[in-house]
C-alpha cells in the first residue's frame, strides 16, 4: 500500500454510473445497483488502512426517488444491504436522510444517530434519502438558535469534507453535503463505481498531494 505524506481527514465518496454500467453489460439499469456494495467495502478496507479517519458515501436522494419504481426499489435495498454489511465491521455508522419520507428504509432507522460498532475504527456516514435543501430547512426546526447554522442542520454530526471522489465521469457534486463540502477539493473519475479499482483511490490520493489547503485564506 503507498505511503502518503498529506491524507485527507475525511473523504466523502459519489459513486456514479450503476446504471450505465448495467446497460453496459446488457442489464437492466436497475441491475446495477448491486454490483456497486462490494466496491464500497473494498474502499473502506482501504481507507481503514491508510489510516482516513471519516468515510460519507452518496446513497441515494430524494431526486433519484424521482425514477422509476423498479429502480428505487433497486437502490433502497442496495442501502440497505451495503449498511448491514457494514454492520458486522468496525465503523462508527451514522445515515443522514429524510426518515419521515416512506422512501426512507425502515431498517435503517437504528443507526439515524450514530452507532459505534465493533472497534468503531472510523466514521462511516451513508446519505439515504437525501437532499441537499431538506439537511439545510431542518435549521429552522431547530429551537437551539444560540448555536451556529452549520450545527442545526440534519447533517450537523458529519464533519468537513477534505476530498471528494466522484465516479462516472461527471463533474458536478449533485447536492452533496453543501455544507461540508465547502472547502474540498474534487476528484473526478471517468470509470462507472461497479468497475472500482483500488488504483483509483490511490490515484485521487496522489492528486491531492499537490492540491493546496487554503480554505480561503
Amino acid at each position: 500500500m503507498p505511503m502518503f505524506q498529506r491524507l485527507p481527514r475525511h473523504i466523502g465518496i459519489i459513486p456514479d454510473g450503476n446504471r450505465r454500467w448495467a446497460q453496459n453489460h446488457g442489464m437492466n439499469k436497475e441491475d446495477g445497483y448491486s454490483y456497486g456494495i462490494e466496491p464500497g467495502f473494498e474502499l473502506y478496507k482501504a481507507c481503514v488502512e491508510l489510516g482516513v479517519e471519516e468515510l460519507t458515501f452518496y446513497g441515494f436522494t430524494v431526486d433519484n426517488t424521482k425514477r422509476p419504481s423498479v429502480q428505487t426499489r433497486a437502490f433502497q435495498k442496495a442501502c440497505v444491504d451495503a449498511v448491514m454489511n457494514l454492520s458486522k465491521h468496525d465503523a462508527n455508522l451514522l445515515i443522514v436522510g429524510n426518515t419521515n419520507s416512506p422512501l426512507f428504509p425502515r431498517e435503517l432507522l437504528p443507526y439515524t444517530k450514530r452507532v459505534m460498532i465493533g472497534k468503531g475504527l472510523m466514521n462511516v456516514n451513508f446519505l439515504v434519502n437525501y437532499g441537499w435543501d431538506w439537511d439545510l430547512s431542518q435549521s429552522r426546526s431547530n429551537n437551539e438558535r444560540k448555536r451556529s447554522f452549520s450545527k442545526r442542520i440534519a447533517s450537523a454530526d458529519i464533519s468537513r469534507i477534505d476530498l471528494i471522489i466522484r465516479w462516472g465521469g461527471r463533474q458536478r457534486l449533485s447536492g452533496f453535503l453543501p455544507i461540508q463540502s465547502i472547502y474540498a477539493d474534487l476528484y473526478v473519475i471517468d470509470n462507472l463505481w461497479p468497475d472500482f479499482r483500488i488504483e483509483h483511490l490511490y490515484e485521487a490520493l496522489h492528486w491531492y498531494q499537490l492540491q493546496d489547503v487554503t480554505l480561503g485564506g
